[in-house]
């Protein structure tokens, strides 16, 4: 390599190294100034907290009187309607020892109506004079679960203002002995609720002697 070459290469690193000297000095002033703003950001907040402390005093917090203190963990909620319908359907519970045969007329159909209520009401609902708005199939259940069926199906139909409903016990030809021992029992439980004014059995197209039409009373 010549002198001149060497000097060439030699100036040539001199400007780099110059160059490098002055973009390390240009990004120390700015990270100079960025730190001189952020300290006189910091003053600034430190001024006006002891501005404010200085103006106001000395305080405390005031102590809470009317909070509620809630546990940590949530209550299971409960089923409060559902225990007051039940509570309902145990008051309203029917006896089985009830004996009905004296109440019903003596009919082929075994009617029943209320001492206040006359004949023709039982006649009207033979003819279908009343139209049936619900019914319920006691069809498959146990005698205890018919009677919380048919008490709960009685009590909800009169609060709702209906007036006619059909209530399926069935003929009890798959009981032992052939025997309708629901058949009997609904009877019995009709006549305890004070909501029935009369029932008839059903028309052959309608049940038949499997199903009674019930007649309540205006709620």
């Amino acid at each position: 390599m010549t002198l001149w070459q060497y000097g060439l290469v030699k100036f040539q690193s001199l400007q780099d190294l110059k160059h490098i000297q002055k973009q390390i000095a240009l990004a120390q002033a700015k990270a100079a100034a960025e730190a001189a703003a952020r300290a006189a950001e910091l003053k600034k907040l430190e001024a006006e907290k002891n501005l404010f402390v200085r103006a106001i005093g000395n305080v405390a917090p005031l102590p809470v009187h009317n909070q509620a203190h809630l546990p940590q963990t949530p209550r299971a909620p409960i089923a409060t309607q559902r225990a007051k319908d039940e509570a309902e359907v145990i008051k309203d519970s029917l006896s089985d020892e009830f004996d009905v045969s004296t109440l019903l007329d003596t009919d082929d159909a075994l009617s029943f109506r209320r001492p206040s209520v006359g004949p023709e009401v039982t006649r009207k609902l033979r003819k279908g004079d009343w139209s049936i708005q619900r019914e319920i199939d006691l069809h498959g259940l146990r005698s205890d679960e018919a009677r919380l069926a048919l008490t709960a199906f009685i009590r909800d139909a009169h609060k709702h203002g209906l007036r006619c409903v059909r209530v399926v016990h069935g003929k009890g030809l798959g009981s032992p002995g052939k025997t309708p021992v629901l058949k009997s029992k609904v009877h019995s439980w009709l006549v305890q609720k004070n909501q029935v004014m009369a029932f008839v059995q059903a028309k052959p197209a309608e049940g038949g002697a499997g199903a009674l039409v019930v007649l309540l009373t205006p709620s």
